[in-house]
């Protein structure tokens, strides 16, 4: 079996991602590649990553962003294995047995498709004005592997997962959201559309860029836009469902007092956003923030 790795790389030093995974596939004779592309990083960065043309099997620089959806899409092109793993150019390698694990996984079940591995921030509080995007991570996506597996679709994520090549050439990434935000929910869910499942295991990767609030509530708003642009495609909204927020949106606003939160959401959205700069504030706050821009981007 070969695997293909894959990085989709924009504004990162991937250089020590890139070496913990070369460490591994050559300690244990591992049949395998990795593959960067660079979607039009700034200049800094690409001068950083630029030596590692010599040290993988393909470093593909864009000239132009293409979006987080399309660039996945675009390892197809590149790849030669069977399996396709997929890592943000962000994430850190914790477990020396990192693809063996994989690996074994799909020994012992051949019939695997598409397995997420799961990721972890770290233990340590950082300061208050990167605390919201750990608190979220901690508090909502980073889930113990039993709880994921209750989920297996909405506890998906794109940030380190493995692929058969033949799935991903015949579902893909939706080429018309290149935003930030749900791309992975609806990948998960058109997956569910085809009955392919989706295997959970405990492999994570440790996310090694928080971002700082301020830029964490503005990717917030991004995907929110993203969110509301799916939605309405009665086709796509069908499909989201079950996210949380997409529930809560429908819920509120088939009730009466719908126009009375959006006018109170309108009068305090500062106050909110305020809250949320300051970092270590309920969660809830976030959902009043996310829930009011929705109804307001889909008016």
């Amino acid at each position: 079996m070969k695997l293909s790795i894959c990085i989709p790389v924009y504004n990162f030093d991937v250089r020590e991602l890139v070496f913990d995974l070369k460490k591994e596939i050559k300690a244990y004779h591992i049949d395998a590649e990795i593959i960067l592309i660079d979607d039009a990083s700034k200049e800094h960065y690409k001068q950083i990553n630029q030596p590692l043309q010599n040290e993988v099997f393909n470093f593909i620089f864009l000239e132009k962003n293409i979006g987080r959806s399309r660039i996945r899409n675009l390892f197809l092109q590149f790849s030669t294995g069977q399996y396709l793993l997929f890592l943000d150019c962000d994430g850190k390698i914790v477990n020396t047995n990192f693809l063996r694990q994989y690996i074994q996984f799909i020994l012992e079940n051949p019939s695997a498709t598409v397995i997420y591995g799961g990721r972890k921030v770290s233990e340590l509080n950082p300061d208050q004005d990167h605390y919201l995007r750990w608190k979220f991570a901690v508090e909502r996506e980073n889930l113990p592997v039993e709880l994921r597996k209750e989920k297996p679709f909405l506890s998906f994520q794109t940030n380190n997962f493995m692929i058969r090549k033949e799935v991903l050439g015949k579902v893909g990434f939706n080429p018309e959201f290149q935003k930030y935000g749900y791309e992975d929910l609806l990948f998960a869910m058109d997956l569910k559309a085809e009955n392919v499942k989706i295997d959970h295991i405990d492999n994570p990767i440790l996310n090694n860029d928080l971002e700082s609030n301020i830029v964490y509530i503005g990717k917030v708003e991004e995907s929110v836009d993203s969110l509301s642009n799916m939605l309405k495609d009665q086709h796509l909204s069908l499909k989201l469902s079950e996210v949380k927020l997409v529930k809560m949106y429908y819920k509120f606003k088939k009730m009466p007092f719908n126009a009375v939160f959006s006018f109170l959401f309108t009068m305090g959205e500062g106050s909110v956003k305020r809250k949320l700069t300051k970092g270590n504030v309920s969660l809830r706050y976030l959902d009043i923030y996310k829930l009011g821009l929705l109804l307001r981007m889909m008016k």
